[in-house]
């Protein structure tokens, strides 16, 4: 005999029936108008029944307007081609085997444009429909995407122009007229060749990481890293190239935590967050590497490094678009990928990366990252 259950006559069966799918929404309080997409639903007979918040906002029409109208005059969709949906899908009328309509792009009165979906509910398969379920999204979503999109290729588009449009003449003209130019002339066109090709190889990889960023595929290869020496490196570098050395302060606060990280991404934060202070910013640039606190007294949780410049700083109003893609802090060139990459490789690190005014009026730039150690030695 099964728990629960009782032959005995008279007994009573305490089963309790199932619980429902997907909870009791009514129970929890949950009304149409709590659905952040739109919602209409039409009876048997094709009147609507529903229409919720969501509905009125991306139709611009009321719920009291549509209520009990047919569906498809509560709901005038065409098609791109400028067909009228319900006629062609013929919900009530059509194949009985259908059950919904995949979602696509239709456009309500006045053209615009809005994202729609079907389900077709019937009381057993092939029988006749009882509810018409109809889910409506805006667009603004997937334009803003697509927007992106097309800002990418075509930043992709000018910059690899510039460079190649030199290779290209550059190469022809010596292949032309090698014996015209003399060894200074030709090594000269060879090392701007050479540096425009250095230009394409970074935008490529600055494409290819933020296709790993955005795909979540960025691969971190953790190794000790000497956070101190890294920035002198930079530094050095900038002097080797014609910047003044007074500019460069860099201030070590003693003893470093032991840091893991990907001595190459490391470097690539370093190079970005440099070259913005240095191109864009003014007076000394000031690299602060300081251990940070944790939790429990006595032990550290990562290592912080601040650049900061004396420049005039980023606006208020443009603080929180930093990171995204394609910004710029002026018109001086870049494709605006950088910080978006920064802040991608930062936290694929496990850390922080925020920006800030500096103390001496410029641009502060922060990022932290843990104590971490490969999966082998934890």
């Amino acid at each position: 005999m099964s728990v629960g259950t009782s032959s005995a006559p008279g007994a009573r069966d305490v089963r309790h029936p199932p619980a429902p799918r997907y909870g009791d929404l009514a129970g929890l309080g949950i009304t149409p108008d709590d659905l952040p997409d739109g919602l209409v639903v039409a009876d048997e007979h094709g009147r609507v029944v529903c229409f919720n918040a969501a509905a009125e906002r991306i139709t611009a029409v009321r719920a009291a307007d549509a209520l009990g109208q047919r569906l498809e005059k509560a709901l005038p969709l065409e098609d791109l081609e400028g067909r009228r949906w319900w006629q062609v899908t013929d919900p009530y009328g059509g194949l009985a085997i259908r059950f919904r309509q995949p979602e696509r792009n239709l456009l309500l009165p006045g053209g615009r444009e809005v994202l729609v979906s079907a389900q077709y509910v019937r009381d057993e398969p092939t029988g006749p429909v009882r509810r018409v379920v109809v889910s409506l999204r805006d667009t603004e979503a997937r334009r803003r995407t697509e927007r992106s999109h097309a800002e990418l290729i075509a930043t992709v588009a000018h910059e690899l122009r510039s460079p190649l449009t030199s290779v290209k003449g550059f190469t022809a003209t010596l292949l032309a007229k090698w014996e015209r130019f003399t060894d200074d002339q030709k090594r000269l066109m060879l090392e701007t060749v050479d540096a425009d090709a250095d230009r394409v190889t970074r935008l490529i990889a600055e494409l290819l990481d933020i296709s790993r960023i955005d795909s979540g595929r960025l691969e971190v290869r953790r190794q000790p890293v000497d956070i101190g020496a890294a920035v002198g490196r930079h530094i050095q570098a900038y002097v080797a190239a014609g910047q003044p050395a007074d500019r460069f302060l860099l201030r070590l606060q003693q003893p470093l935590p032991d840091l893991w990280a990907d001595p190459d991404k490391i470097d690539q934060v370093l190079s970005n967050l440099l070259e913005n202070a240095v191109r864009h910013g003014e007076g000394t640039v000031t690299i602060d590497v300081t251990p940070t606190a944790s939790p429990r007294e006595g032990e550290d949780a990562g290592t912080s490094v601040t650049v900061s410049d004396e420049g005039s700083g980023i606006p208020e109003e443009s603080m929180n678009r930093v990171f995204t893609r394609f910004w710029r802090g002026s018109k001086r060139g870049g494709t605006g990928l950088g910080l978006y990459i920064v802040k991608g490789i930062v936290e694929a690190h496990g850390g922080t990366i925020t920006v800030g005014r500096a103390p001496g009026g410029g641009a502060e730039f922060r990022f932290t990252l843990p104590v971490a150690a490969p999966a082998y030695l934890a």
